[in-house]
């Protein structure tokens, strides 16, 4: 049997992008409840199904990723949390997975693979939701101390079309005399890799699966870097 006779993930349905578009239009818990099935049915299984296809090759890149295909490990919860929220609408009208090492405040501390769909298009990548101001502090020390090991770190970016760095910078240049590519990484107060589309062939078919192992894996000697930033950040001060 191969590998694509094996997978789960058939790609997502039209329906899925409809329902994703009503669910803002319709944002309240009566529409919801009478459109559970279609979400269940056409969204959240099939995330279970492709957090399920992209398990192991993940775990190949960290074995402590977690794994499990389920609401609240990998795959993104439909409710939003509205209590520090100006916006009280109850639903999201995107949703994503997460690869990335179970902790508390994750959101600051670490950094992980995403997907995450809408109804008119979808973004995959590496980086950090928010990257706590320790952790870039050190990041831009080891690039202040150690260039060459953060440079073959991303030899492969110049490289290819995939991704593009985003995330927010300095209105204040940090590293005005560094050289070009590390003056730009220098300058972030956080980031992540991202690749942008709009909801193509890709994503209704198996061959998502395959976009994703090709753009997780080459970011892969980023990650461990990054995995070790953080790792320097959390030691204790001598």
């Amino acid at each position: 049997m191969t590998d694509e006779q094996q997978r789960q993930f058939q790609g997502f349905s039209p329906k899925a992008f409809r329902f994703l578009r009503d669910i803002k239009a319709n944002n309240n818990k009566a529409w919801f409840e009478a459109h559970r099935g279609n979400y269940e049915q056409y969204l959240l299984q099939p995330l279970r199904d492709l957090v399920t296809d992209l398990g192991d090759f993940m775990l190949g890149i960290d074995l402590s990723f977690e794994v499990a295909p389920a609401v609240n490990k990998t795959i993104s919860r439909i409710y939003r949390d509205t209590r520090f929220s100006k916006d009280r609408s109850p639903f999201r009208d995107c949703m994503w997975i997460t690869f990335k090492r179970s902790g508390k405040d994750w959101a600051r501390w670490s950094v992980g693979y995403f997907l995450e769909i809408n109804a008119t298009w979808y973004r995959y990548g590496l980086g950090f939701y928010d990257a706590a101001p320790d952790i870039m502090a050190q990041f831009r020390a080891q690039l202040d101390d150690e260039p060459e090991k953060f440079l073959k770190a991303i030899d492969w970016f110049d490289k290819q079309d995939i991704f593009a760095l985003e995330g927010e910078t300095y209105k204040r240049d940090k590293g005005p005399d560094k050289p070009e590519p590390i003056r730009t990484w220098y300058n972030h107060k956080s980031f992540y890799l991202c690749c942008n589309r709009k909801n193509d062939e890709a994503i209704r078919s198996p061959q998502l699966v395959d976009d994703l192992k090709a753009g997780f894996g080459l970011t892969a000697p980023l990650y461990h870097y990054l995995l070790d930033t953080i790792a320097r950040t959390k030691q204790p001060a001598r």
